[in-house]
């Protein structure tokens, strides 16, 4: 949402918004909860994969499917088969909880007890479709409006930051950690 600021902090953000992400301060998107687990998707022929960063220099994972490389970090973000991810045990107990159905092809959020130190607080595994992701209210769309939903949403319950949809699918996030604090 914001560009980061590699001179100084990389882990924060500056007051411009990221080329691209205008539209975000435009109001054409749908803000939504961030939640913190793990993104898994389902493809339309029915897999399941599980996304990866790969850093620079490190071997790349069997039947990896890159979707891009971070041209300041050197990260290359894609998808790898569930089945040998180190999540997979976890995604699926999640698809257990959640009994025999019908899955929509899509992105979702893996979280639980065993992902990332549970910062959802869940007594189990589950998935939240990113499609379906709780409707944030965010009032003032500017660089100070935004820091200050995110880091009240985060303070309030431990909300990760907030991602933005716009209608074409175009996505932008913010996490209340890339804020300096004060």
């Amino acid at each position: 949402m914001f560009v980061r600021d590699f001179d100084n902090n990389p882990a924060h953000v500056l007051p411009k918004v990221t080329p691209g992400c205008e539209w975000v301060v435009t109001g054409e998107g749908r803000a939504t909860r961030k939640y913190d687990g793990t993104c898994v998707m389902l493809d339309e022929a029915g897999k399941w994969w599980a996304r990866r960063e790969v850093k620079p220099r490190k071997p790349v994972p069997p039947n990896y499917v890159a979707l891009s490389t971070d041209t300041e970090t050197g990260k290359t973000i894609g998808w790898e088969p569930i089945g040998q991810s180190s999540f997979a045990k976890f995604h699926a107990e999640a698809l257990q909880a959640t009994g025999p159905g019908e899955w929509t092809a899509g992105t979702f959020e893996l979280i639980g007890p065993k992902v990332n130190g549970n910062p959802e607080g869940g007594d189990v595994h589950r998935l939240v479709e990113h499609a379906a992701a709780q409707h944030v209210q965010v009032l003032e769309l500017t660089f100070d409006g935004i820091r200050s939903t995110v880091v009240a949403l985060a303070e309030a319950n431990g909300c990760e930051g907030i991602v933005w949809h716009h209608p074409d699918g175009r996505m932008a996030k913010i996490k209340a950690r890339d804020f300096p604090k004060g």
